[in-house]
């Protein structure tokens, strides 16, 4: 129910920023609604979804009183691929388009499966539009054995291809990033909790590589060397939003200014000789020593 009801939000939040500013009238929108969905659409039910849009993505429907037309004022940055929203807004839309055409388009389209985002991502996103504590029986990847936790839903964040939790553990009294394809069980408990003035979940991870949660540690500057081949590779995927690049004649430097962690070792290890990491040394020693263990019988 819940992820039909997001489906049917960014459906909506799509038709009328294709319009622009001319936007659309209530007509036409229960039209395409019509077209769309197969039923009547009504108009408190659309001012329902109007104010739910605003709450989930943080976009504003407005409306012209003059022409009684309906527009996004940025409507360019839903289509941002850059932006957080505008890549919510786009999953689900390409989730939604897969699914209506999984008949016709069967053997012709392949997308990659992320199991963490089937089963619980709807109904965590619920809990935080609701600010509802979950109570989940949490298994780790070292651990046979799980344990039951009460969690603070604060954000929910992807990274190579799966969703993470990002929450406050009440028995950990801290801070805490939860794999979703880890959680056996999850229940939304009628709970409140209060949202912490100022989070941002872009901001928490300014500094981090992946989904690790740096500790009141420093940033380091990270430089490394590829041709330039591998560079344009880098430059159409960023190792980090802090990506930097300086094309020179046969060669490019790329930096990145992140607290260094097992991640970032496994990932530049895996583009093995496409690059050099130039410094620091703490880093350089770290992939030379992985490296070096790889080759170990």
């Amino acid at each position: 129910m819940v992820t039909e009801l997001i489906n049917k939000y960014v459906w909506l939040i799509r038709t009328i920023s294709k319009a622009g500013m001319s936007g659309l009238s209530l007509e036409d929108i229960q039209s395409k609604w019509e077209n769309r969905w197969g039923t009547s659409y009504a108009r408190r039910s659309f001012c329902n979804h109007r104010d739910a849009i605003e709450d989930v993505f943080g976009i504003k429907i407005e409306c012209d009183r003059s022409r009684n037309r309906y527009f996004i004022r940025y409507s360019d940055d839903v289509e941002d691929q850059a932006d957080g929203t505008a890549w919510l807004v786009n999953t689900f839309t390409v989730n939604s388009l897969l699914e209506l055409g999984r008949e016709r388009l069967s053997g012709r389209v392949s997308v990659e499966n992320i199991p963490s985002g089937q089963k619980y991502l709807t109904d965590l996103m619920a809990a935080m539009l609701d600010n509802s504590q979950v109570r989940i029986e949490y298994r780790k990847y070292s651990s046979d054995l799980s344990e039951q936790l009460t969690v603070c839903p604060y954000a929910l964040k992807e990274d190579m291809k799966r969703w993470y939790l990002v929450g406050y553990s009440l028995e950990r009294d801290a801070l805490r990033v939860y794999s979703l394809d880890r959680i056996v069980e999850l229940k939304v408990l009628e709970t409140k909790f209060r949202l912490p003035r100022n989070f941002d979940i872009d901001e928490l991870f300014r500094d981090s590589y992946g989904v690790y949660l740096s500790e009141n540690e420093e940033p380091q500057s990270i430089v490394l060397e590829c041709d330039t081949e591998q560079a344009r590779f880098l430059d159409g995927l960023p190792l980090h939003r802090s990506q930097r690049i300086t094309w020179l004649t046969s060669k490019a430097r790329v930096a990145i200014r992140v607290v260094p962690n097992p991640r970032l070792i496994m990932d530049l290890c895996a583009l093995g000789p496409r690059i050099k990491v130039l410094s620091p040394d703490s880093v350089r020693d770290a992939v030379r020593e992985s490296h070096r263990k790889a080759l170990e019988e």
